[in-house]
């Protein structure tokens, strides 16, 4: 592994980047967290400091496991508060968050209930009743939409019969809802509208047809938007609260995580491909068009909505959330084991010793995830690991698995070749996996930047401001500017190929 510092690290302290340098507000929220970021842009400086993280704690309550979005927002205020306190005032502000989750306004705009959480499994069963009037080939034909069991299609045909389906009047995507409370404008963002699988990936608006067929009410879904419109103006209380000038404006961003992070994708090649690592590892490439063939289909890989009219060509894969489980259900002891301790049992480990397939359904839900890692292994007759570090090692080496097998059906998918890996979030913090993603793929890894979403959020913004040129230009900005890590691949790929060929014949449990 080979470091390249930056041309201009990032730096936690104030930026010294010049006068004209402009301040601009990433409202970003995760699975676990959510943050507000202030970025500083100029024309060879990109700095972020982070001005207010707050938890992002699920509720159980007696009718399912839902978002306290009230919550959120409440952290989204205080974080903006603390961004104009931080000096400079802030020139726009952005939302990304999590996709396909969604809250229901009533006839005068009110909430009806905080929004359900995509891992709650009231979904179960959903997708055959919108199958009885829509096949999934053809409905893959219209959106290209990887099939997911919480795709937002499936959590509104939860939602028939319902007291709360028949009040609402307008649905709004967690990022649009929040943009709402700040502004009082009513949109929904291209990006995370094409992963609800109700968008034609093939003209890039509301499909009509699935709304007719799946007898879902068109006022519904509110007017698009793309990155980098404008969303309004902060409303009298939010200025007030914040300390905000009213006129702040809201720019519209790329408002999926994801999208948001690969418009921060450092690649300066034309053959490139990307991992997005957190909660989820989204592994794939950014195309021209959709790739709605049946082989695609089959091999459940999605076309998502990218700035400027790209497609996100790609597989969602359960990412860290399966090695973040098991450090919650292992933080329960006193004291709990430290990453970089696991990291290093993991690295000891004997390599391939166990196996899993990271989207396993049985994964999905929370819960105690190394119970649930020993089991499948020991029901798909493996060795059953019985360390914390054999466990991690388990997780690491079948994540970089599944993230070899996605980027290789993809480029055949695409008719793509692929020279470079880009692996940007939070899991380009984590060296074992990094390289482990190298050994697997065969490939280089560039590992940066950590905090991508961010980025992406805050360069829409800049170039709706004029202050940065088109996605080519973002991303050299990217590369000359924030900490990247190099990966070579080592090892015995005839090693890899033969612990491939395993996974792939492994039973599969239902």
């Amino acid at each position: 592994m080979t470091t390249t510092p930056p041309s201009s690290a990032p730096s936690s302290a104030p930026s010294s980047a010049p006068s004209s340098a402009s301040a601009f507000a990433a409202v970003d929220l995760g699975a676990t967290s959510g943050r507000v970021i202030t970025g500083r842009v100029g024309p060879d400086s990109l700095d972020l400091i982070e001005a207010h993280r707050f938890p992002n704690t699920p509720v159980r309550l007696p009718d399912g496991l839902r978002w306290d979005v009230l919550s959120l927002f409440q952290g989204v205020l205080d974080g903006l508060r603390e961004a104009g306190r931080s000096g400079g005032g802030v020139a726009s502000i952005g939302v990304d968050t999590w996709a396909v989750d969604f809250g229901l306004l009533d006839a005068d705009g009110s909430l009806l209930g905080n929004p359900f959480h995509y891992r709650d499994n009231r979904t179960d069963g959903a997708a055959a009743r919108v199958w009885e009037r829509i096949g999934p080939e053809e409905l893959y034909g219209i959106t290209g939409l990887q099939h997911l069991p919480f795709n937002t299609v499936f959590q509104l045909a939860a939602t028939e019969g319902t007291a709360q389906r028949d009040a609402a009047r307008m649905l709004l995507l967690v990022p649009d809802l929040l943009v709402h409370w700040l502004t009082g404008s009513i949109g929904a963002e291209e990006t995370n509208a094409s992963t609800t699988g109700l968008f034609d990936a093939r003209t890039g608006t509301w499909s009509q047809e699935l709304l007719d067929r799946l007898s879902l009410e068109p006022g519904l879904f509110p007017p698009l938007r793309s990155p980098g419109d404008p969303a309004g103006t902060l409303l009298p209380h939010v200025a007030a609260y914040t300390g905000l000038d009213p006129r702040t404006p809201v720019t519209t961003v790329a408002s999926h995580d994801t999208a948001s992070a690969v418009v921060a994708v450092p690649a300066t090649e034309p053959h490139f491909a990307y991992i997005s690592c957190g909660t989820w590892s989204l592994a794939g490439l950014e195309l021209d068009a959709p790739v709605l063939s049946e082989a695609s289909r089959a091999a459940n890989f999605t076309n998502e909505r990218g700035i400027d009219g790209t497609v996100r060509y790609l597989r969602n894969i359960m990412g860290m959330w399966l090695l973040e489980e098991c450090r919650r259900t292992w933080g329960k002891e006193n004291p709990p084991t430290p990453l970089p301790a696991l990291l290093d049992d993991a690295a000891r480990s004997e390599a391939f010793a166990s196996l899993i397939d990271p989207d396993a359904p049985e994964f999905l839900a929370p819960g105690d995830m190394p119970a649930r890692i020993r089991d499948h292994c020991a029901r798909t007759g493996q060795r059953v690991p019985g360390s914390r570090g054999a466990v991690v090692r388990c997780i690491l080496e079948s994540l970089a698995l599944a993230h070899r097998r996605a980027l290789r059906q993809a480029a055949e998918l695409a008719g793509r070749d692929i020279t470079r890996i880009h692996l940007v979030g939070g899991g380009a913090r984590n060296d074992l996996l990094c390289q482990l993603t190298a050994d697997a793929t065969g490939l280089p890894v560039v590992a940066g930047p950590t905090e991508a979403t961010a980025l992406g959020n805050i360069l829409v913004q800049a170039r709706a401001a004029g202050l940065v040129g088109d996605l080519p230009d973002m991303r050299r900005l990217v590369a000359s500017t924030q900490h990247l890590r190099h990966y070579t691949p080592r090892g015995d790929s005839a090693a890899w190929d033969a612990a491939a060929a395993r996974l792939d014949s492994a039973p599969r449990l239902s």
